[in-house]
């Protein structure tokens, strides 16, 4: 590990001007390549205090054992350098995308003598016009089919087309109307390269004016009496409606975009990129990273943009892109994005109308595609058995765990407090274990005191369930422990030798493919009983507090064959008790990825429960506690009133007036609500207004959201 301190250049040696800077190991590759406007300022920043740089700074630094810099004349020409170096030197602190897969592309050959059209994949071709990229191979063959009926362009390779000229028979295509047959000289080169403009032009999405046309040809051919010729030419136009029917409409105004989103967390970032032309999108393709470097949003789109358009020119490059936010500066990206294309581009954030609407189906394909990158390998039965090897292994386990419970606290500023609890076993989700708590002891916010909490009543009724089980038997009374769990201090029952929850252990350990469930007990109908099962890992989410009150809890229960460990989300730490300083666990590690997942998967079941509660909460009225009211009445009662304080200022009488509510019924409303406190007001979070009526509207419930845990 190298000191910055050596190779820190002196001062006053660095330029104050724009350019690009390479950091060098000590075997002189280049690990990082950066820009800035002023070289002076961003360099300073890497030879500040250690302990003040991002931990991915820090590790690129004291790797790093020399930089250079190279001075430019702006800032696009450093945004272009800086792109032609990483291509070049592929450094390995930088960000880079790489597509999941290779996307195929519908590509005409213009820059032969007959234009062909095919199915292309790999780095773009000189001359040759792309469409796409497409999903799958099979969506641009069908499209193709649809339009050679029209566009009856050549499709053959050169040795069909080669064969077919020296016999001058053309092949199949040219015998069913599919190809123009310039094989044997049916059109000439010039007819045939026009027609693969056509074709092109059509794909583009001058798409309008083209079948308009050919709406008049046929009217004219029917007018003349010609109605073969008007039949053909109406099957063609149904040809290319269907043709553009597998391409929704998602923008009215055909426009020409590029829609880039991105998905991240503390260590990986997906990019998702929709394709519009003439207002249809064209194209989808998507990319994930590892985030090697602190890099921000905004940096992310910035090397999505050099990755997307670095070697793009002209038309390939749209009138306007829209991104979740935009690189800073923006000038400079803007104008080498413009000087790309030939002509003005526009790189901005949508607000408002179909565009944000758009993006926002964009964004969800990038957290599906996170989501998706992070779960697929729960299905590789090798990868399972990796990931936890490497988790026993950095938290010093005897054996694997097998079996992993992650608990979470959820709130909304210290109201509706709940934990979770979520089982995998084998490295998969088991749903049907997973536990909801309401925290009982106290109210207001402590994630702490609330973890202690919920790992003592889990674990309580564990031990309790052990003991109706007759697996473990009493110990003397003088040695039974203070909370009357029937366990001696060892966690070892005197009769049997067990160690809690060692025997379902032990044989899933010997097989990774061993169903969990074996040995599990269970209850007479044959289903495993609630909490019977030990885990061998406890997750909490939090960092070294948490971790604390979770181990405490344990101890108080003299159980100490489960191991404690916590993940703390800003840096994906991993926490053991009594240790000063966390486990860093690789970034490319299966261990850190399966505490991750379960870690998230407790979350979502933690916020989903609170969000229910306070929905719940919030929309219960006095009207609920009315013996013999119905939700009918109820809502016809609402409705006539308005709000459950005019209906408590109203008389019987005027109670009466509402249909269907009898003279009976409206004395016990009103007896009901006149015994019942009125409630607080409700509070608007998003404005601060106090809301007259009892409950919240949902606006406050969306704005509230944003305050929870």
């Amino acid at each position: 590990m190298a000191d910055p301190s050596s190779y820190r250049p002196k001062p006053g040696q660095i330029p104050d001007s724009p350019g690009v800077y390479k950091f060098r190991d000590e075997h002189g590759r280049v690990i990082y390549v950066g820009k800035a406007k002023s070289l002076r300022q961003r360099l300073a920043n890497y030879f500040q205090d250690l302990a003040g740089l991002h931990p991915r700074t820090r590790t690129m630094v004291t790797t790093a054992a020399a930089v250079e810099w190279t001075v430019v004349s702006t800032e696009v020409e450093a945004l272009q350098l800086e792109y032609t170096w990483i291509k070049e030197f592929d450094p390995r602190f930088n960000v880079k995308y790489r597509d999941d897969k290779s996307y195929p592309y519908l590509a005409v050959t213009l820059n032969e003598e007959f234009p062909r059209v095919q199915v292309m994949r790999g780095a773009k071709k000189k001359g040759v016009r792309y469409f796409g990229p497409y999903g799958h191979a099979w969506a641009i063959r069908e499209t193709v089919d649809l339009m050679l009926r029209v566009f009856p362009v050549r499709t053959c390779s050169a040795g069909v087309f080669k064969r077919s000229a020296q016999i001058g028979r053309p092949c199949l295509l040219g015998y069913i109307g599919k190809c123009s047959a310039p094989c044997v000289g049916r059109v000439s080169a010039e007819e045939h390269h026009e027609l693969a403009e056509e074709f092109c032009d059509f794909m583009a999405g001058r798409t309008g004016a083209y079948i308009r046309r050919l709406e008049r040809r046929m009217q004219k051919a029917a007018e003349e009496m010609e109605y073969e010729r008007a039949a053909r030419l109406r099957d063609d136009i149904g040809a290319l409606k269907r043709a553009m029917e597998k391409s929704a409409v998602v923008l009215a105004d055909a426009t020409d975009a590029d829609l880039i989103a991105v998905a991240e967390d503390e260590l990986e970032a997906a990019v998702q990129i929709f394709h519009v032309r003439g207002g249809r999108v064209r194209g989808q393709r998507g990319w994930v990273t590892d985030k090697v470097e602190a890099v921000t949003t905004s940096g992310l789109v910035e090397h999505a943009l050099q990755q997307l358009y670095g070697e793009e020119r002209g038309d390939a490059v749209p009138k306007e892109v829209l991104v979740p936010a935009l690189p800073e500066p923006v000038e400079p990206i803007a104008q080498w994005l413009s000087e790309r294309r030939g002509s003005q581009v526009s790189l901005r954030i949508p607000q408002r109308g179909d565009k944000k609407d758009l993006m926002a189906t964009v964004g969800r394909n990038a957290q599906q595609a996170l989501a998706l990158h992070k779960t697929k390998r729960a299905s590789d039965l090798t990868t399972r058995s990796r990931a936890l090897e490497e988790i026993a292994e950095a938290l010093g386990l005897d054996a694997v765990p097998l079996r992993i419970e992650c608990f979470d606290i959820s709130h909304l500023q210290g109201d509706d407090v709940v934990a979770s609890m979520v089982v995998f076993e084998d490295g998969l989700a088991r749903k049907s274990e997973y536990r909801r708590f309401q925290i009982k002891t106290f109210q207001g916010q402590d994630d702490v005191r609330s973890m202690h909490e919920v790992i003592g009543r889990r674990f309580k009724r564990y031990l309790q369930e052990k003991q109706k089980s007759g697996e473990w038997t009493e110990e003397p009374a003088g040695n039974a422990p203070a909370d009357g769990t029937g366990v001696n201090g060892s966690g070892v029952t005197p009769d049997t030798g067990v160690t809690p929850g060692s025997g379902p252990v032990t044989a899933l350990a010997d097989d990774l493919e061993t169903d969990p469930l074996a040995g599990r007990p269970t209850d007479e109908d044959g289903r495993p009983k609630r909490f019977a099962y030990p885990p061998q890992l406890v997750v909490v989410d939090g960092g070294a507090p948490q971790v604390a009150a979770a181990r405490r809890a344990l101890d108080e229960l003299g159980i100490d064959d489960v191991a404690v460990c916590g993940l703390a989300k800003r840096l994906e730490e991993v926490w053991l008790p009594e240790d000063d300083d966390p486990v860093v666990l690789p970034r490319s590690s299966e261990g850190l990825y399966l505490l991750q997942r379960v870690r998230d998967e407790a979350h979502r079941f933690a916020i989903t429960y609170q969000r229910s509660k306070r929905t719940k909460r919030l929309k219960s009225s006095p009207l609920d506690a009315v013996a013999g009211l119905g939700d009918t009445r109820r809502q016809a009662l609402l409705k006539h009133f308005g709000s459950v304080k005019k209906l408590r200022a109203a008389t019987v009488d005027e109670i009466c007036e509402v249909p269907g509510v009898g003279r009976k019924t409206a004395e016990t409303v009103a007896a009901a609500l006149a015994g019942a406190a009125p409630s607080a007001p409700a509070v608007n979070t998003a404005t601060g207004e106090i809301i007259e009526d009892d409950g919240a509207p949902p606006a406050a419930l969306s704005a509230e959201r944003g305050q929870e845990r």
